[in-house]
């Protein structure tokens, strides 16, 4: 493996038109973990369709589970790494912990062993590696949206390459390769992390840590013990869900899109509380924005479940006598990111500086209206397969270059965000918080087709409404939002 060479580190300032050197380190760490995530990801619903039999309610309902599970743990990772293991620490337990859920989903008896160390690993890696990109900058530095773009252009980088990778490997040669390539890129995020970690300063070391500012020998026997650990903590989880799971289906499903609403709410309260309104109030303004976040990610992670579906059976995907895998197409979106990122990212910056600067809020307001319109074609390309058979690639294509646009407005304006407004003591946390929201989302994305079953609505046309209906309210809440952030926003 050959690391890129990265540049002097040099002390954040506001006047500095350069990017703090660490945030290479963390693109380039970031980017492996997404080439093992979007790996696996690009993989999970075809395997257990094609491999391993399932039906595709069956195979979207584990697909559902499994995304909303990844995105709800970072809730409890940031929490124990603002309390106790400091964010580096954290990042190199999920790393591992994810590289051995990679290898275990080579075996199908592994299944869902597999899947709950790869929920675990990044409960511990997610939050905490975007907590440590804000730690490099300073209050108000103007180039905190840029550089969160940046950071977003190594995610989706990886994310471009592990559908020709994994997906080549896992669908045209053996399933197990494509779900290994995955444990090989994130162990050489692993070790990109390590061998740069200088970079990052005395920035996310264990809290209260004074002196080096590398992780010491006992630092890594904690990480190797707290890894080790994942196991028979997956496997006792397991148990316990296996005997409380009938009584789960017994509970409305309401009431389950409810709960982890109500219990981050009461968290957050009861935080915020101790650090007067104001901060309150800042803390309240991230809990709503999550919810608006709720409604972007629900539709946009159709992406791997009902569109990777579309893409396999409803797709002409025959080109000059060579058809192309299905999970190939998961690899446009990250290719638009990285063809309009810089471009966004020079746009956020130069606005940014000017007194025309749109708040975060609105930025993520335009993002819901841009997937909305996405899914207007989405609809258009679903009836058209429904009275021809099949269509061409170009429509899949074109609705996964409009939601890039969406989603550049949203996700890395999102991340900013929370390292801007979240109290202090609570970056880690909040960072969980807002992760949490891609849980519920990504759990409803894959439960939304059964829900709508017998409703009349189709599926696309369900998300377009919801998501320009709520993009409309979010812009109307603004005002108050930028208040609630008192000059943050």
């Amino acid at each position: 493996m050959v690391f890129i060479p990265l540049p002097e580190a040099a002390a954040p300032s506001i006047d500095d038109r350069r990017q703090p050197s660490a945030l290479w380190n963390l693109f380039l760490t970031e980017m492996w973990e997404r080439f093992s995530y979007y790996g696996m990801r690009a993989l999970l619903v075809l395997y257990l369709t094609k491999a391993l039999g399932y039906a595709r309610g069956d195979a979207l309902a584990v697909y559902a589970t499994f995304t909303g599970l990844v995105y709800l743990t970072p809730l409890v990772g940031g929490y124990i790494a603002d309390r106790f293991l400091g964010f580096r620490k954290a990042i190199l337990t999920g790393g591992i912990v994810m590289m051995c859920g990679n290898l275990a989903m080579t075996q199908p008896a592994l299944l869902h062993l597999a899947l709950g160390l790869l929920i675990v690993g990044n409960g511990f890696f997610k939050p905490n590696i975007s907590s440590l990109v804000g730690r490099q900058y300073r209050e108000k530095d103007p180039r905190r949206d840029a550089g969160f773009t940046i950071f977003y252009m190594g995610i989706n980088l990886g994310a471009a390459v592990a559908p020709w990778i994994a997906g080549t490997l896992g669908e045209r040669v053996d399933w197990r390769l494509g779900f290994g390539s995955a444990a090989v890129g994130m162990a050489f995020g692993l070790i990109q992390f390590t061998a740069w970690q200088a970079r990052l300063g005395k920035s996310g070391l264990p809290p209260g840590r004074e002196g080096p500012t590398h992780l010491l020998p006992r630092d890594w026997l904690h990480v190797v013990l707290l890894s080790l650990t994942a196991i028979p903590f997956v496997y006792a989880a397991l148990a316990i869900l296996g005997a409380a799971g009938s009584a789960w289906a017994l509970v409305p499903l309401q009431i389950k899109i409810a709960l982890p609403f109500v219990l981050i709410g009461a968290l957050l309260f009861r935080a915020g509380r101790a650090g007067g309104r104001q901060d309150l109030e800042r803390v309240l303004s991230i809990v709503v924005l999550g919810m608006f976040n709720v409604f972007f990610w629900m539709g946009f992670e159709q992406a791997g479940g009902t569109m990777n579906l579309f893409a396999d059976k409803l797709t002409d995907r025959v080109v000059l006598g060579w058809q192309i895998p299905a999970s190939y197409f998961q690899a446009v979106n990250p290719l638009a990111i990285l063809a309009f990122a810089p471009i966004l990212s020079a746009f956020w910056k130069r606005l940014d500086s000017t007194p025309r600067a749109l708040s975060s809020p609105t930025k993520m307001a335009i993002g819901l209206i841009i997937l909305g319109l996405g899914f207007v074609v989405m609809q258009v390309a679903q009836q058209r397969a429904d009275l021809l058979g099949v269509v061409g690639p170009l429509w899949l294509i074109g609705v996964y270059i409009v939601h890039t646009i969406g989603e550049l407005c949203i996700s890395p304006v999102g991340l900013s965000m929370i390292t801007r407004v979240a109290p202090e003591r609570m970056v880690g946390l909040m960072m969980g918080v807002w992760f949490g929201s891609f849980g519920i989302a990504n759990y409803l994305a894959g439960r939304l087709e059964s829900l709508l079953q017998g409703s009349g609505m189709p599926l696309y046309q369900f998300l377009a409404t919801n998501a320009i209906g709520a993009g409309i309210v979010l812009l109307l809440m603004v005002p108050l939002l930028k208040r609630w952030m008192h000059g943050r926003a």
